[in-house]
């Protein structure tokens, strides 16, 4: 572990993209093939399941460190994280052995159907086997909750120093469903066969956020542009009779959104779209909210009522594979033309669609469309060069996405919370209300996203104006008011103040503006009326 541990330093730590690159580069040369195939499944989300429940690890520890419980969790409030508070309040062991990553996950595996006396042996022995920095690994893979992940940028660049392979094609071989458990170094990287797995996704190609003007890309006549719809991005993938489904983050949904299956009667084997899952009802002109998208979202299947209350289509905006080549090297423009003559003749039960693209001759006219993007229920604007093929993540500004300025209201923070690792000691997440008459209407949450000093202010203030605690939480005198920005707004009966908003983050904190200057819950609704 002591290997690993020092890659992990080397990632969590390093603010050079060269020296991370190095690390990684080095450890897949030297580590073992099974070390090195679980280095790459954590730093790419694919974490073992919990073995041991934060709750037991926290009393566990507790009782190995020897120390009272008010103390550890003085020390766990300042540090922020339970996994690092064990690692630091343990003593130091004066020999560490150096068992490997890969042993220590097998073994955490068999863990799960043993006796919590036999757990409770196991932990705290390994606690007495290993360093500082492995502990905090250790504790970290035990409860589940190892969350550092590498950028697929960074992991194919060192992949590709390590193997002397292209860096576009490890991108796609790293895609899939594949685990440590099931496959071999030869099998990810070195077999011939990239599309032995039917299922493989590729690479989603990613846009950057257009900040300014778009008279900057250059001539109108280079880029092609549609709308940005608020649903779920995804590949659909047609080969061999079957189909499947994989979102952004490299999850399969296929089981989510069964009714996309029926895409094999309409389109070649060898066909894979991308596109954005929205739900939308027959005969509608526009899709739904994403709220009616929510509920697909938290479900491993689909019953028949859901398939009913809420029916999934792929709005596609890109082809990149048709009748099994890969097109992604053509130019948008050509596989444009392409998507555009594979689905001309699609009915309307057919669970794809092709997302239109807007004409324009002008940025102004463009402008247009982004002013009138929430009337055509969409996030803004995709804008997308005509000669640029499909690439892996964020490259060379070929795609922009032009969204629409949030919406913002004026509220009255009510509570505070404090952070997490290195925020422990700062007070970061805050609920906020409304106005209605002389009542405070909570409304939403949101992370404090300013600056470093005005992090201290606020948590300076917190602690000398809190009335009340609820564990974690301060309620506070209600007096500083914060302007808050989101992206949408929906009825929720489950909200004190009827309504949930997307993406609450605060804008602006107005110290200019008193109690009474805040926004009111007519205020909320009329929003509510408008843009819900």
């Amino acid at each position: 572990m002591k290997r690993f541990a020092s890659l992990f330093n080397t990632i969590d730590q390093s603010t050079k993209t060269a020296a991370q690159v190095n690390a990684l580069a080095e450890y897949f040369n030297t580590a073992t093939e099974a070390d090195r195939l679980w280095a790459i499944a954590l730093f790419s989300g694919r974490r073992p399941k919990r073995a041991v429940t934060t709750a037991k690890l926290r009393d566990w520890g507790v009782d190995a460190a020897d120390i009272p419980l008010w103390l550890f969790d003085e020390c766990h409030s300042i540090a922020g994280d339970l996994a690092e508070t064990i690692a630091l309040v343990l003593p130091p062991n004066k020999t560490t052995d150096d068992r490997s990553l890969s042993y220590w996950i097998s073994a955490l595996r068999d863990l799960n159907k043993a006796t919590e006396a036999t757990k409770k042996a196991f932990v705290q022995d390994a606690w007495a086997t290993l360093g500082g920095t492995e502990r905090f690994i250790f504790n970290k893979l035990v409860t589940g909750g190892m969350r550092v992940e590498v950028s697929q940028k960074l992991m194919t660049r060192a992949l590709a120093r390590a193997t002397d392979r292209d860096k576009v094609e490890l991108a796609h071989r790293l895609m899939g469903d594949w685990h440590p458990d099931d496959t071999s170094w030869y099998e990810l990287f070195e077999a011939e066969d990239i599309n032995a797995d039917a299922a493989r996704p590729y690479p989603f190609h990613l846009a950057d956020q257009l900040e300014g003007d778009p008279e900057t890309l250059g001539s109108e006549a280079d880029w092609h542009a549609e709308w940005k719809w608020d649903g779920i991005r995804g590949q659909l993938i047609l080969r061999s009779g079957e189909h499947s489904v994989w979102s952004r983050s490299n999850e399969l949904m296929t089981d989510r959104f069964p009714e996309l299956a029926r895409g094999l009667d309409f389109l070649p084997a060898g066909t894979v779209l991308d596109g954005e899952l929205l739900v939308w009802y027959p005969g509608a002109t526009h899709p739904a909210s994403f709220q009616a998208l929510q509920s697909r979202i938290g479900r491993k299947t689909a019953p028949k009522k859901l398939l009913y209350d809420a029916p999934v289509v792929l709005q596609a905006y890109d082809l990149l594979e048709w009748q099994g080549n890969d097109v992604r090297a053509r130019p948008f423009a050509e596989r444009r033309a392409m998507l555009e003559a594979a689905c001309a003749d699609l009915p309307s039960e057919a669970p794809v669609r092709l997302s239109p693209q807007l004409e324009f001759t002008t940025w102004n006219d463009l402008a247009h469309f982004r002013d009138t993007a929430r009337a055509a229920h969409a996030e803004g604007l995709m804008l997308k060069r005509a000669q640029s093929p499909y690439l892996a993540d964020r490259e060379n500004g070929a795609w922009w996405k032009w969204t629409v300025a949030p919406l913002t209201i004026d509220a009255v923070m009510i509570y505070a919370q404090a952070g997490s690792e290195q925020h422990a000691n700062l007070f970061t997440d805050f609920t906020f209300a409304v106005r209605s008459g002389n009542d405070l209407v909570p409304f939403t949450k949101a992370e404090f996203t300013l600056t470093d000093a005005e992090r201290r202010e606020i948590t300076a203030w917190v602690r000398k104006n809190t009335t009340q605690r609820f564990g974690p939480v301060r309620q506070v005198t209600p007096e500083h008011v914060f302007e808050i920005a989101f992206d949408g707004i929906q009825v929720s009966p489950r909200h004190k103040s009827g309504v949930t908003l997307r993406f609450p983050r605060i804008l602006r904190w107005c110290k200019d503006k008193t109690l009474q200057e805040a926004n009111t819950l007519e205020d909320l609704t009329e929003m509510l009326r408008i843009y819900g």
